[in-house]
Formats: structure tokens, C-alpha cells, sequence
């Protein structure tokens, strides 16, 4: 049967409701039991003999003359529900017949009983309708093809597939343990603007947009970074954040435009310590200490493994990133097969160069100690000025956790944002006054950390596809298509 023709069929059942006198679409139901609480509490419930109702979703209809079952599906679990003609008349169990159809929601108010099979079921004794589905639910649907069709019909991928269902369940209760953790370690979550005057904290391209009410030009935030930092010259000592970020940038299985980060600041803490609170963390998440994700065993067991990244470029490209010039990066990348553009900035040539070695750590890794030009906000250390405070935590060949101590000396602040304006990338951290402006206040000397959420949920879920674990991820429209 046609779409067109089931549609069709559908639209006449909504009008024969209609003429019933019936609403098709009620403002609200009756008081209903959840299915999973029948079902664990089922021989109890069935011994009261009370009855009761359940309302949710017509996931099947099964016909057999004067008797019909069904399936019903909430938010928690499926039961059978069993409408029998002597039961509620002829009238209503052909009216039930004629216009009800897989994918409407209906109330159901009946008796418990046990079948000859042992299937737990709902004898129904009245049933009314929720809303009228117009049109039909696929058969097969994880299948399908055009794989992109599952994530712009997002709502078909859930009520279709109970493994990405489980996903994003998943999700929230990951999320739920962050927020549960960072809270009994004294931390306070905040929320700072997400349009923002100048873009800053990442190295990142923005999306611009245009306030009508001012007359000014606003950035979508690449990052929370610098107004956490003006929470601690506010006098908070630990604040964090979980929020969209906005990149305008390339797309693959592990970057998505829009994704959730969740940063925090720590007064008086350094990244050691921060290397030391992230193997705390992932403990939490990984009670077990071991996940498998893309055929490979991951073990958490700590400490990590850490190394600087000039010791690891050097390990797979025998240069010292520290006093290699333009020709020597250039040639290193030609080598690992990668074309560079001409006056690409020193920065970019060993953070690729990094890139093509990141994809083959699987094991949790702090690559520490990042070159002063590749992170303007970080504090230079002691011991060698040429390098920063930094790590990053990298699992799976993705970079999960990004993390430094972060620079505090207004002057050395403000020196670098100016140097890296002056080379026009579209990437830069821009001049921000008001950032300097508030430095100038005192900051006290701190840690902040990073992680894209996104990442995290793909790694313990196992996912290959970034995607996968946002409910509604960019998607080309299908008119370009």
C-alpha cells in the first residue's frame, strides 16, 4: 500500500472519531500506572483485582475474530493488552477494529490476568484515544540505506531501534554522574553567555550574527573559558559549566558544528593536580576500568600514561618541534602524507603533525607540555619558557580532556592576544579588553579543564560516529543533497 493511500485510510479513521463524537486529541489522560512498575509488581496488582489504567503507544495489533491483542509501550517497558468483544461489546471492539491502528496512543483501563502462555496482560474493560497517529511507523528502519535518514528522524531512530534509545538514557545518567561529582568536590555550576561580543577560549572559527536591538555584531561562544576566568576574579574558587559550544568548522565521525562542553575552574590548583582529579573522575565513570570501543580493550587503570608532545612528535618524526623550523615541519608533515598551505602558521603545522599521531593512541594518554604558540591562555613553565602548563587526555585516538594552568599576568596576557591578532586567522584568540581589563583586577592562579561530552558519551557507548550520540546532529538539508 502507498504512503499516499495509508495516509489516506488514516485521515478517514480521524474523521470517523470525529463524528463519534470523540476528541481524537484529549487535553489530558487519567491517572495511569507505568508499565514497568505493573510488570515488576504484577502477581500483587493481579491479586488486589483492582483495575487499572495504562496509557502509551500501539506498538502491534494482532486480530482473531472476536478477540484482539495488542501491545502497548510507554517510556518504561511493553505489556499485552487484550480487548475481547464479550467483554466490552460488539460496538466498542468493532469501533476499536475499524479506526485504531499501530502508533496511536490510547488509555486503557482493565484487569490484570496471566494468558495459558504465561504472558502477563491487561484485560481491557474501556479505552480511549490519546492521538490519532496519521501516519504509519516503518517495519525496518536500522537498516535503511541512507543512513543520514536516521538522524534527521530522529524520532523514528528512538521508537525503532532500542539500542539508540539505551544511548542516549546512557547519556543523561553519564551527564547526571559529572554533575553529581564535580558537586561533592565543591564545585558550583554556573551559565555565562552563549552570544557573545568577541569569540574566545579556543582556537576555533566562530558563527556570527547581528543583535538588531543594539546594532552590534555576536558570536556564537567557540568556548565558556573567559568569562569562568572572571568568576574567579569575582572571588569563586571552583565553577563549572555544562553547555552548547559553537564551532564553524570542518565535520567528521568525531566534530559536530554545535556540541556539549563541560569546563571548570579551580582556584590554586595546577594541571598536575588536574592530570590527578581526571583519573579520579574516569574512575567514576569507568567503575569497571575497562570498556571496548572499535575493537580495542581500553584499560583505565591509572596512573595514565603521560608525555610531552615534543617527546612525541619526536618519536615518530625524529624533529624537535622546540627548534625545528617552517621547512623542517613542512617536510615532516609531506612525510606523514599531509598537504600544508603556504604561510601556515607554526602552530597549525604541529598541532596536524600531532593529529596524525593522535588517531593511533588508544590507551588513556596526557600529552603534556604543549608549545607556548599553540596555547595563548596557558602559563608558561618555569623550567622552560618556550613551553606551557598543558595536556591534553586522549583516548581512542580522540582528544577527550583539554586542560592547563592558566596564565594570570595581565601584561603577558595581553601581549600574546595582540601577537595573535596580528596574524589574521580566522582561528585566533582574538584582543579582548575587558578580559585583560578584569586580569588587571587579580586573578588568582588556577587550573582549568575541558571535555567535549559528546566524545565522552561515543567513547563509553562505544559509537564510532559522533553523530550517533547527539539526538538531532547538522545535517545537510535534503534539497542540497
Amino acid at each position: 500500500m502507498s504512503l499516499e493511500k495509508i495516509k489516506s485510510d488514516r485521515q478517514k479513521k480521524l474523521e470517523n472519531i470525529k463524528a463519534a463524537g470523540i476528541n481524537p486529541f484529549p487535553i489530558k489522560a487519567g491517572l495511569r500506572k507505568s508499565i514497568d512498575y505493573v510488570l515488576e509488581c504484577f502477581d500483587n496488582l493481579e491479586k488486589e483485582g483492582k483495575e487499572i489504567i495504562l496509557i502509551g503507544r500501539l506498538r502491534s495489533i494482532r486480530e482473531h475474530g472476536g478477540s484482539t491483542f495488542a501491545n502497548l509501550e510507554d517510556a518504561s517497558a511493553q505489556i499485552q493488552i487484550y480487548f475481547k468483544k464479550d467483554e466490552i461489546g460488539d460496538k466498542d471492539y468493532q469501533f476499536f477494529i475499524d479506526n485504531f491502528d499501530v502508533g496511536d496512543f490510547i488509555e486503557a483501563q482493565g484487569s490484570l490476568f496471566k494468558t495459558q502462555k504465561g504472558e502477563r496482560t491487561l484485560l481491557v474493560k474501556k479505552y480511549n484515544i490519546l492521538a490519532k497517529s496519521l501516519n504509519q511507523l516503518p517495519e525496518k528502519w536500522h537498516g535503511l540505506t541512507d543512513v543520514e535518514e536516521r538522524f534527521r528522524r530522529r524520532y523514528l531512530d528512538l521508537l525503532m531501534n532500542k539500542e539508540v534509545k539505551e544511548c542516549f538514557l546512557m547519556r543523561s545518567k553519564i551527564i547526571k554522574s559529572l554533575r553529581e561529582f564535580l558537586d561533592s568536590e565543591g564545585f558550583m555550576e554556573v551559565e555565562t553567555p552563549i552570544l557573545q561580543p568577541l569569540p574566545g577560549g579556543a582556537l576555533a572559527k566562530p558563527f556570527k550574527t547581528h543583535l538588531n536591538a543594539l546594532d552590534m555584531d555576536l558570536y556564537l561562544r567557540v568556548a565558556p573559558e573567559l568569562y569562568l576566568k572572571r568568576l574567579l576574579v569575582g572571588g569563586f574558587e571552583k565553577v563549572y559549566e555544562i553547555g552548547r559550544c559553537f564551532r564553524n568548522e570542518g565535520m567528521d565521525k568525531s566534530h559536530n558544528p554545535d556540541f556539549t562542553m563541560l569546563e571548570f575552574y579551580w582556584a590554586y590548583a595546577d594541571y598536575e593536580q588536574l592530570m590527578e582529579f581526571t583519573e579520579k573522575m574516569f574512575n567514576l565513570l569507568v567503575p569497571e576500568l575497562e570498556i571496548e570501543f572499535q575493537e580495542n580493550k581500553i584499560n583505565f587503570a591509572t596512573p595514565f600514561k603521560r608525555i610531552s608532545m615534543r617527546d612525541l612528535i619526536s618519536e615518530h618524526y625524529k624533529i624537535n618541534i622546540g627548534e625545528a623550523d617552517e621547512k623542517e615541519l613542512v617536510n615532516a608533515l609531506e612525510k606523514a602524507g599531509e598537504k600544508i598551505e603556504k604561510n601556515t602558521p607554526r602552530h597549525k603545522m604541529i598541532d596536524e603533525l600531532f593529529k596524525t599521531i593522535k588517531l593511533k593512541i588508544i590507551q588513556p594518554t596526557f600529552v603534556i607540555n604543549h608549545p607556548l604558540e599553540m596555547s595563548p591562555l596557558a602559563k608558561s613553565l618555569p623550567e622552560n619558557p618556550k613551553e606551557v602548563a598543558r595536556f591534553q587526555l586522549i583516548i581512542g585516538g580522540m582528544e577527550i580532556v583539554n586542560a592547563y594552568s592558566e596564565l594570570n599576568d595581565p601584561r603577558e596576557q595581553e601581549k600574546r592576544m595582540r601577537e595573535q591578532e596580528m596574524g589574521r586567522d580566522e582561528e585566533i584568540q582574538r584582543f579582548d579588553q575587558d578580559f585583560i581589563d578584569a586580569l588587571e583586577y587579580g586573578m588568582p592562579p588556577a587550573a582549568g579543564w575541558g571535555m567535549g561530552i559528546d566524545r565522552l558519551i561515543q567513547l563509553l557507548t562505544n559509537n564510532s560516529n559522533i553523530r550517533e550520540v547527539i539526538l538531532f546532529p547538522t545535517m545537510r538539508s535534503k534539497e542540497s543533497q
